[in-house]
């Protein structure tokens, strides 16, 4: 064990450490999916609508988030606007709004393909039935959307999670941030700290991510 450096984590409080770095990175994944599904599905339906300036909007507001990095966003919202509008925003506040910014606007891309994927006698029918399109929406296509959307979400979760490493970057203490200070701690002790810490912190993500991914499998052979 102490070969591979494993051994610093059980000085002190390391490994709790550790863990509260982990469960750092989790909550902010959650609320920022939490925020994404609700405001995905509005932006999904909006993104159907056949309104030429909406669709432009919105296709611009997909294809920012797409080309731009989120890391790139982090520091535009975290260091640029809180100078700039003088306003003072947590680094917390500033990584859920970068990654529900950005998980609304993947969650509405997949809204919209699962709504289009829909067939089109679905929505002629309700409309035979004296439907209008609020009640068609609410009682026939959002209930199949979402059915179809569980495991297309679940894995925006794990992909969520994994990103919010880049947290570190503007001063959050999560799991990378942690790591790192118990390796710079114990350099002299143990200089294979690195290996082991990290070997360690790539463990917690498989734990945390595997059994969200084979229940999104799970969910889409059972709804094949």
């Amino acid at each position: 064990m102490a070969s591979l450096g494993i051994d610093v984590l059980f000085k002190g409080t390391n490994l709790l450490r550790l863990l509260q770095g982990l469960w750092v990175s989790i909550e902010i994944s959650l609320i920022s999916v939490v925020l994404s599904i609700l405001l995905g599905l509005i932006v999904g339906v909006l993104m159907t609508i056949n309104n030429k300036f909406l669709k432009a909007i919105l296709k611009l507001y997909l294809e920012t988030v797409r080309i731009m990095p989120q890391m790139v966003l982090l520091f535009i919202v975290y260091f640029g606007t809180t100078r700039v509008f003088g306003w003072d925003m947590s680094a917390e506040s500033s990584a859920i709004f970068v990654f529900t910014f950005w998980g609304t606007a993947e969650m509405g891309d997949l809204v919209r393909g699962s709504i289009k994927s829909i067939p089109t006698i679905q929505f002629e029918s309700a409309m035979a039935l004296g439907m209008d399109k609020i009640q068609t929406y609410i009682y026939i296509i959002l209930p199949q959307t979402v059915r179809r959307l569980i495991p297309l979400s679940i894995n925006l979760i794990t992909r969520m999670i994994k990103t919010t490493s880049l947290v570190m970057m503007i001063g959050i203490v999560e799991v990378l941030k942690v790591a790192q200070q118990i390796i710079e701690a114990n350099r002299n002790s143990s200089p294979n700290a690195a290996f082991g810490v990290f070997l360690v912190v790539f463990l917690l993500y498989f734990i945390v991510c595997w059994p969200i991914s084979r229940l999104a499998t799970y969910l889409e052979k059972r709804w094949a």
